[in-house]
């Protein structure tokens, strides 16, 4: 038997106003459809439910039952609607994203401050972990969305750039290239070069960078973590390309950095499962990070390191 929520409905209002008319007005129905839809549910039950006389319409035993049984069913199911409604829309829960560690140590505690400021009912967990592991735990769901360098073609993940920013060179006060305000690709020819390993989105993007630039450079170290870079240039070992977000250089260090001509960005993207909602406080935390992610690219305008025109 197939009956509309709407028929069912429409009956309890005429057993509620006892009058075709009345319960039209309720509705927003005519009274010919309010009786022909009363007419479907009693043909579909094979129950009279209603004795009609020319002044109101009369409860039968069987409409008497179904309409005190529906009217505390439909009550239900509205108040179940409503509280679906709330679960979708509530701002409070634990709310897990992953995020590779440059992104995790620069840009994230920013977000994690400001989530806190605005939705205080809101857990935000961080994973912290290598790029491949990120990628591969939002397809898992084991989180609910993830910050990446841009992973390139992906077919089940949904992304979105949310920061576009340079390489830069790392290097020691004491180099040639530090008395230079930029450093072309080409100045890394035969330089020992200490780099992110390929467990990092960054690398490959590098690789790529010193192949178009056709540059023939040492690799000495591969590095797991970026801060390791730091000292690892500071000690003599080699120079590094590193990614804007792993500064600020160490207080107190002999080192300094440089922009590249041509400039080389990366870009970072908010990604999660495709065809899969985010849940209202899961949402709300990733408008946090679009947000935080512009802000960022606002400042850096008025940066020199950024912006040329800036000084």
């Amino acid at each position: 038997m197939n009956y509309s929520l709407r028929q069912l409905r429409v009956f309890v209002t005429v057993a509620q106003a006892k009058s075709f008319s009345r319960a039209g007005e309720m509705i927003g129905l005519s009274q010919s459809a309010v009786s022909h839809s009363v007419k479907e549910l009693e043909q579909q039950t094979g129950v009279r439910l209603l004795d009609r006389t020319t002044r109101e319409v009369i409860l039968t035993e069987a409409g008497q039952q179904l309409a005190a049984r529906l009217a505390r069913l439909l009550d239900e199911l509205s108040s179940t609607l409503r509280d679906v409604g709330r679960v979708g829309q509530q701002l409070s829960g634990t709310v897990r994203v992953a995020a590779s560690q440059t992104i995790s140590a620069h840009l994230i505690p920013h977000c994690i401050a400001q989530s806190n400021q605005c939705y205080p009912d809101i857990n935000f967990v961080l994973h912290d972990r290598p790029q491949q592991w990120v990628l591969e735990s939002i397809r898992q769901g084991e989180v609910d969305f993830g910050i990446v360098i841009d992973p390139g073609p992906v077919s089940d993940l949904e992304c979105e750039v949310v920061l576009s920013e340079p390489f830069l060179l790392l290097c020691r006060n004491d180099s040639p290239l530090a008395a230079q305000t930029s450093v072309t690709w080409q100045a890394l020819e035969g330089a020992k070069l200490v780099l992110q390993d390929y467990a990092s989105g960054s690398r490959p993007l590098i690789d790529a960078a010193l192949a178009d630039q056709q540059v023939n450079a040492t690799i000495v170290q591969e590095i797991g973590h970026p801060a390791t870079l730091f000292p690892m240039v500071e000690a003599g070992i080699g120079i590094s390309v590193l990614p804007a977000l792993a500064l600020p250089l160490p207080q107190g260090s002999q080192l300094t950095v440089k922009r590249f001509t041509p400039a080389v960005e990366r870009k970072l993207m908010l990604v999660r499962r495709k065809n899969r909602s985010l849940s209202g406080a899961a949402q709300a935390i990733w408008e946090v990070v679009r947000i935080q992610a512009g802000q960022l690219t606002q400042a850096r305008m008025r940066d020199p390191l950024f912006n040329s025109e800036a000084r």
